[in-house]
């Protein structure tokens, strides 16, 4: 059986404070949909997707331009038999400079292939992380979903619910 954690990561030439400050600007990559602080230890903030998904996160681990890490609280998906699936896992990204470059790597701690929702997590964290995240701190600008489906599972789910 296979238990691993979804994990991945980048590379880029900002420094590891950039990187570190485009992290906890959570709706600049992730969602418009975000409700709370979002750059601060001990902060609790919400994501919310139509009545696809919401979560409700808490800042765990806060080391300046080193790591953060969310725990998820709550969670509701509207797609798998278990809702709640997400709740009690835990969302990392570490951040470490390289020479004259800043990696960062993200782990969903608990997210595993026995998932329902695992295929269509990967895809989202995928386009979030490896594409908004990226942008916003290579080019300034992210590309949140602001009540739109930006990935193709999120596509799937919003055209599968309209009549």
């Amino acid at each position: 059986m296979n238990d691993k954690n979804y994990t991945t990561g980048f590379t880029v030439d900002q420094t590891p404070a950039e990187v570190f400050e485009a992290i906890n600007n959570v709706r600049g990559w992730w969602s418009g949909e975000i409700d709370g602080d979002t750059d601060r230890l001990g902060a609790e903030f919400s994501y919310h997707y139509q009545n696809i998904h919401r979560c409700r996160m808490k800042i765990i681990e806060f080391i300046p331009n080193q790591k953060v890490v969310w725990q998820v609280l709550d969670n509701y998906f509207s797609f798998t038999q278990n809702p709640s699936e997400w709740k009690g896992t835990k969302i990392s990204f570490e951040i470490s400079g390289k020479g004259d470059e800043t990696e960062v790597r993200f782990t969903h701690i608990g997210l595993v292939p026995q998932y329902e929702c695992y295929d269509v997590c990967v895809d989202g964290w995928g386009t979030y992380i490896n594409g908004s995240l990226r942008d916003l701190i290579t080019k300034g600008t992210g590309h949140p979903n602001v009540g739109e489906a930006i990935t193709g599972s999120e596509h799937s789910f919003v055209n599968e619910a309209r009549p």
